[in-house]
């Protein structure tokens, strides 16, 4: 097993269960977690290959992701009761599935030879859309663009970090390695310590 599929399977495993415990907030049956959980896990995946113009699809060709997050939603839907707080345990648990789907994006695209634009864009890309994606159909602000959080920012962060390792002809592992740790310290230190970027706030008109 290659080191980005490693990190394609953690992601997608810590995707779902963020997707089911938005499930079990929004209190859906079987049916709607699982299909929350496999929504949030391959989502940024799946818009990264029609991008990249893989073929086939990563779940498609290896059908074994969609089971590790429908598996993870069925655990869920017994277990999400036992948290006590699921805001909070959704919040952490979205900040590591970031960091591990930012790093798998970006080894995706290094590995096919892209350009370190690319690089970036297909990490941000992995890392953000699913979760964009499960909150947009439950009807929750999107944790993306929640003000004053480094979310993107943090995913914009982790993939450059992966691309500028690799001009300097850093080791993909490790390079990869570095993208998913500046990505998971910004995300948690946001949640943490309340990092954030200016927010633009408009003027009121002078009468």
């Amino acid at each position: 097993m290659t080191l980005v599929t490693l990190l394609d399977y953690t992601s997608v495993l810590v995707f779902a269960v963020t997707g089911a415990l938005v499930a079990s907030r929004a209190q859906l049956d079987l049916v709607g977690f699982a299909f929350i959980a496999c929504l949030t896990a391959l989502g940024g995946g799946t818009i990264r290959d029609l991008l990249l113009d893989r073929n086939p699809i990563f779940w498609i060709a290896n059908p074994t992701y969609l089971g590790v997050a429908a598996s993870a939603a069925l655990v869920i839907f017994f277990t999400a009761h036992i948290f006590e707080s699921r805001l909070r345990t959704l919040i952490w648990l979205d900040s590591f599935a970031l960091a591990f789907a930012v790093a798998a994006g970006a080894g995706v695209a290094l590995g096919l030879g892209h350009s370190p634009t690319i690089v970036v864009l297909m990490g941000m890309i992995t890392g953000c859309m699913g979760g964009l994606m499960r909150d947009v159909v439950v009807g929750e602000v999107p944790l993306v663009l929640k003000q004053g959080e480094l979310y993107i920012t943090a995913a914009f962060a982790g993939a450059a970090t992966a691309s500028i390792a690799k001009i300097y002809l850093i080791e993909t592992p490790l390079a990869l390695l570095a993208c998913a740790c500046v990505t998971w310290v910004l995300r948690a230190g946001s949640l943490t310590f309340g990092w954030h970027l200016p927010v633009y706030k408009s003027t009121p008109p002078k009468s």
